[in-house]
């Protein structure tokens, strides 16, 4: 996965072949937050220092900084794979919130 973590935050990193940089972007805000480097500490550092800016733009501007997600999720599904969710996280002594949990983690992690 081409991602990166800091204080809450993730960012999509791709790479430029033509400028021969990595640039990122802050994933999951309507706010436009970009950094790059030449190498992957110096876009690890950008990426922190974006963040940081970023934090301290809105506390500048007496705003909330956006984040990526509340942890609610709503999701319609068929009848037939909602019974199915419930037996499987049944059989696994969890309740269907838990089961889902560890079922998105686990797509997250691998996918």
């Amino acid at each position: 996965m081409n991602s990166m973590r800091y204080k809450g935050y993730a960012a999509r990193i791709e790479f430029d072949a033509h400028d021969r940089i990595f640039v990122g972007h802050l994933a999951g805000i309507r706010d436009i937050v970009g950094f790059h480097g030449t190498s992957v500490e110096e876009l690890e550092t950008s990426f922190h220092e974006a963040v940081d800016d970023y934090l301290a733009a809105c506390t500048v501007l007496g705003q909330q900084p956006q984040k990526s997600a509340t942890g609610k999720v709503l999701l319609r599904v068929p009848p037939e794979v909602h019974a199915a969710a419930i037996m499987a996280a049944q059989s696994e002594g969890k309740s269907l919130n838990q089961w889902a949990t560890h079922v998105l983690e686990a797509a997250v992690q691998y996918g």
